[in-house]
């Protein structure tokens, strides 16, 4: 399968690592592809995975017959404008963002939350895109590598179409994850419940000093 994965930061490029990997043909879109080449980073992961292309958001949305959404939340929108509604139209698109506002400094607070979130503010402004919300509880390496943690720890997932969640679940499965770990938690509308996790995330995050930590749901 072909995935177009937007966003060339650090989560960017976890998952096109990890999709490459499993066998999917990946395409990592950019606003400014020039200005991309310009980071030593994205430079020196490239010459790693000659077989992973960087190309604008329209091209890789194009090339995409899934696609992932790891830019910052408050870009989100208007990174998927770029990439065009025709050109995600019918398609899955994985949105993993988190609605954080660093505007006041740390920590940063939610520009969304309570009433709607970010994960219905993209299925709105993309009706005929199928938006799943998963992975965006947890640091990078744990959404590609969850063995890293020991034990059973979950992962969570809601969208509106039950087709799209299930090709997303065999993705996440691909990824190394247990079905039966794997949450599903309804509509697109519970993306309010998983972003307003985050400022507890971040709280964990700095009690524990490690980003290597998840949630297990018990009962």
């Amino acid at each position: 399968m072909n995935i177009a994965i937007f966003g060339t930061g650090v989560v960017g490029r976890m998952l096109a690592s990890k999709c490459s990997e499993l066998g999917h043909g990946v395409a990592i879109g950019t606003r400014d592809i020039q200005s991309s080449h310009g980071s030593e980073d994205l430079k020196q992961f490239l010459a790693g995975h000659s077989e992973i292309s960087l190309r604008s958001f329209p091209d890789a949305a194009k090339f995409g017959e899934l696609a992932i959404n790891a830019v910052s939340g408050a870009n989100s929108i208007a990174a998927l404008k770029m990439a065009g509604a025709d050109n995600l139209r019918g398609k899955v698109l994985i949105d993993i963002s988190n609605p954080l506002d660093f505007s006041a400094g740390m920590p940063p607070t939610l520009s969304i939350c309570n009433t709607f979130s970010l994960g219905e503010e993209i299925q709105s402004t993309f009706p005929e895109t199928k938006v799943v919300k998963t992975l965006n509880t947890m640091t990078a390496a744990l959404m590609v590598y969850p063995s890293l943690l020991p034990g059973d720890h979950n992962v969570f997932i809601n969208g509106n179409e039950s087709s799209a969640k299930a090709e997303v679940v065999d993705l996440l499965q691909q990824f190394g994850w247990k079905a039966a770990n794997i949450l599903d938690l309804g509509d697109i509308s519970a993306s309010r419940g998983v972003e307003m996790y985050l400022p507890i995330w971040l709280r964990l995050y700095g009690s524990l000093e490690t980003a290597v930590f998840n949630i297990h749901v018990v009962k």
